[in-house]
């Protein structure tokens, strides 16, 4: 299989982002249970959350280029960009404090999280549904992170309806929820790139059996 500079740099940049991201949970020391992960912007190390988030957008705008530049799948270059930018909102508007209000960047945060964590799993079963080697994982992944994202949001709707949502792990569903649509991008941009050299192949075949048809000799001249 071979990759393109686009796609090689995006699952780079995913690369990077994963061991910020992992460099965050191991040096913060926040219950992973429980504590949410844009609480890690509060603690010393926090810059690790803004430095991962940038890499995990650019390595989805990356892959969505190059998509584009291919003329595949236009929804989900889109749902690609969606995710991307919401990344980013994420990382420039830093929740509220434990405790405190929702303030304007807190509610930006939230809304751009929930819109990140519905667009990816809807992007993983388009591309599944379109076939291929990793259709199948793709299915079984998208469909598990929006099981996780309903986890996920269990406890708002409690407290909506002025509950105590208990001991609910709110932290280990949304961490589940990051891991898989992770993996799905990583899946769609390999599914991609084989997409491209499944065609390429089919192309060469082609042009071997036109140029091994038969050959008509001209008749003699009278």
């Amino acid at each position: 299989m071979t990759t393109s500079p686009l796609t090689a740099g995006g699952f780079a940049a995913l690369a990077n982002g994963a061991v910020a991201m992992t460099a965050l949970h191991l040096t913060a020391g926040l219950d992973p249970l429980h504590g949410m992960i844009s609480e890690y912007a509060f603690h010393p190390h926090g810059w690790l959350l803004g430095t991962s988030l940038t890499f995990f957008a650019l390595g989805a705008a990356m892959l969505a280029v190059e998509m584009s530049r291919r003329g595949t799948g236009r929804a989900t270059v889109a749902l690609l960009g969606v995710w991307s930018t919401c990344m980013l909102m994420i990382a420039a508007f830093p929740t509220d404090r434990p405790g405190m209000s929702l303030s304007m960047s807190g509610g930006i945060h939230r809304y751009a999280a929930f819109t990140a964590f519905v667009s990816m799993p809807v992007a993983g079963l388009a591309v599944a549904a379109r076939g291929g080697r990793h259709a199948a994982a793709l299915r079984g992944l998208s469909l598990a992170a929006a099981g996780f994202l309903i986890l996920v949001l269990v406890p708002y709707v409690v407290r909506m309806f002025g509950m105590d949502p208990g001991a609910v792990p709110a932290g280990l569903t949304q961490r589940l929820v990051v891991v898989t649509e992770v993996v799905v991008l990583v899946l769609i941009g390999l599914s991609a790139a084989v997409g491209r050299d499944g065609a390429r192949a089919r192309a060469r075949v082609a042009a071997r059996l036109d140029g091994a048809g038969p050959r008509v000799r001209p008749a003699a001249a009278a």
